[in-house]
């Protein structure tokens, strides 16, 4: 496995319970930097602390700052100006995430402050820089803790470039007998793949390894999700609909995904026009995109929207208040999208951009995210209500969407899963070549509510706020998003016509059969960080 891991892990014991998205050690874009000893900052001639470590003693996290084993030298991509890196240790990196936790950390007080010469390896050290503490219903409380080479981090959420096939996996199981789908392709007409592969395809086999029962895991793993352009794997397959399998060569390569596709108008009863959108990256290029996909929807006059964000995880927080706006449009005008809170350290002041704790409006107005003229209005369908297909990956950006226009008096009606519960982001910090993901605050609504760490629920039972009006319906890989006859959205079709959730989703399955068998279940689609978090911009 590479330094930074950025899949979700084939099992050959864990529950699927205990399989996550893995943070792995290594070193920074200076190179690998695993083998270098601990060394006093002195030695190094910085002249800024000495290798003493004080318990509950901190620095200015400024004191280490950019002070490297392998400094950069040259141009600063995201910036344009050279690189202030200079010569330090790993000592110097380990003290700047030390204290820069202690500073920025939601939770900086569940954080044991741990020796930082006692690891040589920084993102080791990083991944104990976080609480261990759990929610309510026993999950961890921070499951957002995550470290990118910095090169990557920027390439990723500017372009939505990232290194695959150019499709999603959903996995349904992760311990044998293991199950696995493709959930859904990164461009609408599937561009590069083969015939046959496509949503609802199955995988069966990877490079003669059985996905079932085979028990060389880093096989499947390696294939399913490579890591480097130009690897070539086979993989058995079975299409949709298909009686037989088929077997493909899959080169890995630079993939450009499609943020925002499927944008349609569907006829419900009493000729009301749907619209509906498949939205799954809150990355820059999306801002474009939702613009003309609203542009669309507009011209044909929808009377409701289906926004189906079933495997979006989040990203860039303003593109959710852009979506908002257009969404709801006027009645937000001026309202809170969302209020940040920092730590009890700093209750008035953002401390990454020194501002005051301003809320996040609606934007009315482009902000230039995604490579679009700034300060231009945003077209709007003035909706009362907004219908959302939701699972267990829908994160952070997307459930901001959520809770904010209901914080407006939206009427929001969830269709699908319980949502991932994260309500926290965080402005990326870049130190030595690593951006470094750490939750740096939560975000509330303009009723000051945002206690949702265990989700929102269709038809829920909280007794809270992030109960929502809708109906528990769970994936349907027997159909294509889209499909007016896909369990999730017919479902929403149905509830749109008749106010409830109907008897038997299109799949065909009553209610007490969904979930019982690959085509009405609930996968995990495992998605790099920078796809999968709340981003402010700075």
């Amino acid at each position: 496995m590479g330094a930074y891991c950025r899949r979700l892990i084939l099992a050959a014991c864990l529950s699927l319970g205990a399989v996550a998205l893995s943070a792995c050690g290594g070193g920074g874009d200076g190179g690998d930097n695993s083998g270098n000893n601990l060394t006093s900052s002195g030695d190094s001639g910085s002249g800024t602390a000495s290798d003493s470590w004080e318990p509950g003693n901190f620095l200015p996290a400024s004191t280490f700052a950019n002070q490297c084993v392998s400094p950069r030298s040259g141009t600063n991509p995201a910036t344009g100006s050279a690189y202030v890196d200079r010569q330090g240790t790993r000592l110097d990196e380990n003290n700047w995430l030390r204290s820069m936790s202690n500073d920025l950390y939601l939770w900086y007080g569940e954080i044991e402050d741990k020796n930082p010469a006692e690891f040589d390896d920084s993102i080791e050290y990083f991944d104990q820089l976080k609480t261990f503490e759990l929610t309510v219903s026993g999950r961890e409380k921070d499951r957002f803790h995550y470290a990118i080479p910095t090169s990557e981090w920027q390439s990723q959420t500017q372009s939505g470039v990232y290194v695959g096939y150019g499709f999603q996996w959903a996995l349904i199981e992760a311990t044998p007998p293991r199950k696995a789908v493709i959930a859904y392709t990164d461009n609408e007409d599937g561009a590069g793949l083969p015939p046959g592969i496509g949503r609802g395809a199955e995988v069966l086999a990877v490079d003669g390894v059985d996905v079932a029962y085979g028990e060389d895991v880093d096989t499947l793993n390696d294939g399913m999700w490579p890591s480097t352009e130009g690897e070539t794997h086979i993989f058995e397959m079975l299409p949709l609909g298909a009686s037989e399998p088929i077997t493909v060569e899959l080169t890995a390569r630079a993939v450009t995904s499609d943020p925002v596709q499927n944008v349609s108008v569907l006829d419900a009863a009493m000729g009301r026009k749907v619209g509906y959108m498949l939205f799954n990256d809150h990355i820059a290029t999306a801002e474009p995109a939702l613009i003309e996909a609203v542009q669309q929807l507009k011209a044909e006059g929808i009377d409701d929207l289906v926004l189906d964000i079933r495997y979006n995880g989040g990203g860039y927080l303003d593109i959710a208040s852009e979506l908002a706006y257009m969404i709801a449009g006027d009645v937000t005008l001026g309202r809170v999208f969302e209020q940040m809170t920092f730590n009890d350290q700093h209750p008035e002041t953002n401390p990454v951009t020194g501002e005051p704790l301003d809320p996040t409006p609606f934007h009315n107005e482009t902000l230039g995210i995604g490579n679009v003229q700034p300060g231009v209005a945003l077209p709007t369908l003035n909706l009362p209500r907004l219908f959302v297909l939701t699972g267990n990956n829908t994160c952070s950006a997307s459930e901001a969407i959520i809770n904010s226009l209901r914080g407006v008096d939206v009427e929001v009606v969830q269709i699908g899963a319980t949502t991932c519960g994260k309500p926290y982001g965080f402005y990326a910090l870049d130190n030595c070549g690593t951006t470094y993901l750490t939750i740096q605050f939560k975000g509330v609504n303009a009723k000051d509510f945002g206690d949702y760490a265990d989700g929102f629920r269709p038809n829920g039972s909280y007794g809270t706020a992030a109960d929502l009006p809708g109906c528990a319906i769970a994936d349907d890989f027997t159909r294509l998003l889209g499909d007016e006859n896909e369990a999730r959205l017919s479902t929403a079709i149905n509830y749109i016509e008749s106010g409830s959730c109907g008897d038997v989703p299109a799949s065909g399955y009553t209610y007490s059969q969904v979930g019982a068998r690959l085509s009405a279940a609930s996968g995990s689609v495992p998605k790099e960080p920078w796809r999968s978090n709340r981003i402010m911009v700075r």
